[in-house]
């Protein structure tokens, strides 16, 4: 039987949940400000459910997000103040390790909007060398291009930790990135992660990519949303998470299911994305350790 890291599940829908503000562009990062605790809150319910990892809140904390805004300028506090609500949680939790989340600059799920890599290195260095100090490692989320794919790991390698690289994919054919692109042409830059990962997509369409990302011979492993799908309102400017519908068909047994499938092609850090629950996670530690497999 395997090792796994078991990552957590979707901050930013859970915050939707728990919150009951009308989401907004800056939902996961405004929500440390009008409910300062919130955020450490779904860390700490997502340790109990079994994560051996916890994502820190620092997927949108970027300039560009931020510009034009009431929070402009405030790109350090904010991630100290994500950093410092995921290792209360921690500390409380009594162990488990600090992914830093770099998210895609100016929107998800757009390359079409990736800045020309003279641009974006140096943003994604700034972000991995803001959040380094107090993070395990670097998690590289829901890159959809290849650019993206090299510019987010060349940035995020001026730090010394271990970097791990999730690509997403289109939702019906998860043999390409969002961006169009065969996701066989990322391998080259991907090799130079230290584990990669399919996030952010259709379970259906994870299940689909890891056989494509296995002969890279690094840790594999996925982590899916459970939308219905990704919506042309959610992909115009300034979206809010409320343009995306969940699935009905996607509960934690359901889930936990996909993800025993991805273990078995050789998966050795899942977890979930968007709309995956405390409740998903907790079924798939259940199943996960049922079947033999030790938690790390």
């Amino acid at each position: 039987m395997s090792a796994i890291a078991l990552l957590d599940g979707g901050m930013g829908q859970e915050l939707v949940h728990r919150a009951g503000d009308q989401p907004t562009p800056l939902w996961s990062t405004q929500i440390m400000i009008d409910h300062p605790g919130l955020v450490q809150q779904v860390h700490a319910d997502f340790f109990a459910a079994g994560a051996t990892i916890a994502t820190a809140n620092t997927y949108a904390i970027h300039h560009d997000r931020l510009a034009g805004t009431a929070i402009e300028g405030q790109f350090g506090m904010l991630h100290a103040r994500a950093l410092a609500e995921v290792h209360a949680a921690r500390k409380i939790h009594g162990s488990g390790r600090v992914a830093g989340s770099i998210g895609p600059l100016r929107a998800s799920y757009r390359p079409d909007l990736h800045p020309l890599a003279e641009m974006a290195v140096p943003l994604f260095a700034e972000v991995a060398q803001t959040v380094a100090s107090g993070c395990d490692l670097l998690l590289l989320e829901t890159v959809a291009s290849v650019a993206h794919a090299r510019d987010a790991l060349a940035g995020a390698r001026t730090t010394d930790l271990p970097v791990w690289l999730s690509l997403t994919v289109s939702d019906t054919d998860g043999t390409h990135l969002r961006s169009g692109e065969p996701l066989a042409d990322a391998l080259y830059v991907a090799a130079g992660a230290d584990a990669i990962l399919i996030n952010c997509s259709a379970p259906e369409a994870v299940t689909q990519a890891l056989p494509l990302i296995a002969p890279l011979g690094k840790p594999i492993g996925g982590y899916a949303n459970a939308f219905e799908r990704i919506t042309e309102d959610f992909l115009k400017e300034k979206p809010t998470v409320d343009a995306l519908k969940a699935r009905r068909d996607m509960g934690p047994r359901a889930y936990a299911g996909y993800v025993m499938e991805w273990v078995g092609l050789g998966a050795t850090i899942v977890g979930g994305c968007c709309e995956v629950s405390p409740d998903h996670i907790s079924e798939i530690a259940r199943r996960l350790q049922a079947a033999g497999h030790t938690l790390v």
